[in-house]
């Protein structure tokens, strides 16, 4: 499949390049900048240019799968947070839709779909922006996977996790490269189709988890 990355120049997104280069899959990063171009160039990948605030159709054609993976971050003010977590997120599933792009697979956070008022005030407007992007692709109609990883750690992979519909009360850790690994996985594992997931660091090989979620 040919999978475009949206969100491929950070860190989860890169990783996920890197990782599709050495599978069945080809990997299509998707960049706002001319020079993530070149960078992604010379990691032998075809990268589409596109910015999620503004016109992205062109960076669908030929696509087989999408995964969305870009943030504002949590730090970030409202206004971002909207245009990015939200309205970014929103633009890139009726796009995938249009062009019977029948695949998608979101990068969430965990507590997303918790209730408003176990969030904290500072992080609200991050919460309400990722539920209001996984809401709006489980209406879709795509066969969609939403991943909703704890707490990111820039920490080696450790190839084993912890992934279901529920993993337990309190957030964990996970580093980046596992969620990654994770995205490979499942992207085109039927059993993961129309399905949202928790996931942190664990004790199951990725592998065997995500056959038998």
């Amino acid at each position: 499949m040919k999978v475009l990355i949206i969100g491929a120049n950070g860190q989860i997104g890169t990783q996920l390049v890197d990782k599709l280069k050495d599978s069945q899959h080809e990997p299509v990063p998707m960049v706002r900048k001319e020079e993530d171009v070149n960078t992604f160039k010379e990691k032998g990948t075809n990268p589409v240019l596109a910015d999620l605030e503004k016109d992205i159709g062109h960076a669908f054609q030929g696509i087989d799968a999408v995964v969305f993976t870009a943030g504002s971050g949590a730090d970030t003010g409202e206004e971002k947070t909207e245009l990015v977590d939200k309205k970014g997120a929103v633009k890139a599933i009726n796009e995938a839709k249009s062009k019977g792009i029948d695949r998608f697979v979101m990068v969430s956070a965990f507590g997303a779909d918790f209730e408003p008022k176990e969030w904290s005030d500072s992080m609200k407007h991050y919460y309400e922006a990722k539920a209001a992007a996984d809401n709006h692709l489980i209406s879709s109609g795509l066969n969609y996977t939403i991943l909703k990883p704890g707490r990111l750690t820039n920490d080696s992979g450790k190839g084993k996790v912890d992934i279901g519909e529920r993993t337990q009360e309190r957030m964990g850790e996970i580093p980046r490269e596992d969620v990654a690994t994770t995205i490979r996985a499942i992207l085109d594992r039927p059993n993961t189709y129309r399905a949202s997931y928790e996931m942190l660091e664990g004790d199951q090989p990725i592998a065997q988890a995500v056959e038998r979620i």
